[in-house]
């Protein structure tokens, strides 16, 4: 099973402000923990809304709107994509990880959909050309998710 675990932002995440010398060891040292477990795929730290864009959909028309983006509360800061047995292990894993940041913080946990998720839908054909796109993919065969 993998899970997408996302940092959420907070007004200092937002404005830019680094880390510390101190998280990023901590940081450093629980990431080489998930790694020597064979837990994670991924994971990243995110530049503030302010850096980003937001593409909306309406029918066939697309707009563009430009961060910075106004619920803090709802960003990501950050993300690791885990595998792991269990919705269980992937929050035991999260609940040993230092807080990442000064004060309040939260780190929300999703399931990513596998293809038996999506039933009769996801056709043998479907499934194939799902395969094929994923063996071209940078490093495919070669992590624990491929």
């Amino acid at each position: 099973m993998k899970f997408m675990v996302m940092v959420k932002a907070d007004k200092n995440s937002e404005a830019g402000v680094m880390p510390s010398e101190q998280l990023l060891t901590e940081m450093g040292k629980f990431n080489e923990e998930l790694v020597k477990a064979g837990v994670l795929l991924a994971g990243e730290g995110l530049h503030p809304s302010s850096k980003g864009a937001r593409v909306k959909f309406s029918g066939s028309k697309r707009t563009v709107v430009d961060g910075p983006f106004a619920e803090t509360k709802e960003l990501v800061a950050g993300f690791w994509l885990l595998q792991v047995k269990s919705r269980e292990e992937a929050i035991e894993w999260i609940k040993r990880c230092p807080n990442p940041m000064e004060g309040e913080s939260e780190i929300e946990i999703r399931q990513v959909f596998e293809a038996e998720d999506f039933g009769a839908e996801f056709t043998p054909e479907l499934r194939e050309a799902e395969e094929r796109l994923r063996a071209q993919l940078p490093g495919a065969g070669k992590g624990a998710g491929q």
